[in-house]
C-alpha cells in the first residue's frame, strides 16, 4: 500500500475519532453545567446568543465562584440570623413593605457573611447561581416585588409572596449544606 493511500485512510479516521472525542467532551461539559446550575442553565442559554456562549458564561461564573471564600456560618451567627429573620417575619403583620425591604437587606447581609460579594443584584445572581441555581428564581421574584414595593405598587399578596421567596433563599444560605427549610410560611 502506498503512502498516499495510507494517508487517505488514516487522516479521515483520525478526523472522525477527533470529532467523536470532541462531541463526548461537549456532552459531558453540558451535563456537568446542567447539574451544577439547575434551572439557571436553561435560563442562561435562552438569554444568550448561542449555547456555546451561555456555557462559556456559566464556566466563567463557576471559576469566579471557586475563587470566592464561601464559608459556613458559626452557630452563633446562624442563630442571630435566624432571630433576625423571625423579627422581619413578625414585622410583616404591621409593616409589610418595610418587612420586604428588611428581608432583602437581611438576605444580602447573610450573603456577605457567607463570603459572597454583594456589589449589585445582577452580580449577586451570577455568584449565587453556581451553588443555588435551584432557588435563584425565588430571589429573582422577591427582588422584583421588592422593587415594586419601593414604588408602593405591590399589593399585600405580592408582599407575602416576596417574603416566602426571600425565605427560601435565606434558609438555603443559612444552612451549610444547601439544606432544609427551617421556618413556617409567612
Amino acid at each position: 500500500m502506498s503512502t498516499g493511500t495510507l494517508l487517505a485512510i488514516v487522516i479521515p479516521v483520525v478526523v472522525v475519532v477527533a470529532l467523536i472525542v470532541l462531541a463526548l467532551v461537549l456532552v459531558r461539559r453540558r451535563r456537568r453545567l446542567r447539574e451544577r446550575f439547575g434551572p439557571e442553565y436553561e435560563r442562561t442559554v435562552e438569554g444568550a446568543d448561542s449555547r456555546f456562549a451561555a456555557e462559556r458564561e456559566l464556566d466563567e461564573r463557576a471559576k469566579r465562584h471557586d475563587e470566592l471564600d464561601i464559608k459556613p456560618l458559626p452557630d452563633s451567627a446562624r442563630d442571630r440570623f435566624a432571630r433576625d429573620w423571625d423579627g422581619v417575619q413578625h414585622e410583616f403583620v404591621d409593616r409589610p413593605e418595610d418587612a420586604v425591604h428588611d428581608a432583602d437587606r437581611l438576605v444580602t447581609s447573610l450573603m456577605q457573611a457567607r463570603g459572597y460579594p454583594t456589589e449589585g443584584f445582577e452580580q449577586q445572581m451570577k455568584d449565587l447561581s453556581v451553588e443555588h441555581g435551584r432557588t435563584l428564581e425565588h430571589y429573582r421574584a422577591a427582588h422584583e416585588i421588592d422593587t415594586l414595593s419601593a414604588e408602593h405598587r405591590a399589593d399585600t399578596e405580592q408582599l407575602r409572596s416576596a417574603m416566602v421567596h426571600y425565605r427560601t433563599l435565606f434558609d438555603e444560605l443559612l444552612s451549610d449544606d444547601g439544606g432544609q427549610t427551617r421556618h413556617a410560611p409567612a
